[in-house]
């Protein structure tokens, strides 16, 4: 019981904490922004499902720097080069979420927002750590 106690003060910290309340931001844009862009414009699954990760990346990033990891970059250059970091981490997961709705929409045929959902936990999950080790690695 007392390494449970331990695991969960480790995964409840408020970096997570933060890390998921604006995670939850982030992924309500991005469906809110599909959601528009699809439903109410009328562009194309993929098409939307693509310009939603771009707008959710910059609040992501403007949210997980001054708030969440807590950026120690006060240079123009540091910043600059955080940003890069960043978005290239953030072009590598959005290549996962592309790719996964895809799969999961195109190929297996799941439902447009049942595929979206899914796919988004997974990228969730993989910026928190790209972000910790690799962006805004203290």
């Amino acid at each position: 019981m007392e390494k449970f106690k331990k695991l969960i003060k480790k995964l409840f910290t408020k970096e997570v904490i933060l890390y998921v309340v604006f995670g939850v931001l982030t992924t309500v844009v991005n469906l809110v922004s599909f959601k528009i862009l699809n439903g109410i414009f009328n562009l194309e699954e993929n098409l939307s499902n693509i310009i939603s990760i771009i707008i959710s990346v910059l609040t992501a990033y403007f949210t997980n720097s001054r708030w969440v990891f807590q950026s120690t970059a006060s240079k123009f250059k540091e910043k600059i080069f955080e940003f890069i970091k960043f978005i290239g981490s953030r072009a590598v997961t959005m290549l996962v979420e592309t790719g996964g709705f895809y799969l999961l929409f195109n190929i297996i045929g799941l439902n447009k927002d049942i595929s979206k959902i899914s796919i988004t936990i997974i990228v969730i999950i993989l910026n928190y750590f790209f972000s910790k080790f690799f962006t805004f690695k203290k």
